[in-house]
């Protein structure tokens, strides 16, 4: 398969979840929150060496789809504060967008530079095809773009530094 393809959010998920620590980490929840708007230029070449993919996540696109555990269930009240404090920890009107640009890519991972709150990363994403379906993840450590996680109760409640993205796209045939 080669060519030029633009990929969404209708040809796939990308979800990021987070964890919890602290002394009050049985009282949160455990988030999964889905880019609802995002998109993927990706140019397909053969060898897949050739190839290249980028994405741009949109920071105010980011949705709390579910929250595990915790003391009481997730209310959509919880969620929009979520969504809010999200917004404010990763200063959405000055950084709108988070970027992946590929450098490299393999048969089951790329690496590339990650780029959130204007600072540059390299990370290495496993990836996997399966038919026509592209399946991946990648643990980031938030502290590492200068993000401090999110603690309420004085600290005592916490994310954890750590959270997994993952995305499961369909390419086009």
């Amino acid at each position: 398969m080669e060519g030029t393809f633009e990929l969404g959010p209708e040809d796939g998920r990308l979800l990021v979840r987070t964890g919890r620590s602290g002394l009050g980490r049985r009282a949160g929840h455990d988030l999964t929150i889905e880019a609802a708007r995002w998109s993927a230029a990706v140019e397909a070449r053969e060898p897949l060496e050739a190839s290249s993919v980028e994405v741009t996540v949109e920071v105010d696109g980011l949705e709390v789809r579910e929250g595990a555990g915790g003391v009481k269930p997730l209310t959509d009240q919880d969620r929009a504060e979520i969504v809010k404090n999200l917004r404010k920890v990763l200063d959405v009107r000055r950084y709108p967008q988070i970027r992946f640009v590929s450098t490299a890519i393999g048969e089951d991972a790329v690496e590339g530079d990650l780029t959130i709150m204007g600072r540059v990363k390299p990370v290495r994403l496993a990836a996997a095809r399966d038919g026509e379906r592209v399946r991946g993840g990648v643990t980031v450590e938030q502290s590492r773009w200068g993000i401090k996680p999110y603690s309420a109760f004085f600290g005592a409640l916490r994310l954890a530094d750590e959270i997994e993205v993952e995305f499961d796209v369909r390419l086009p045939e």
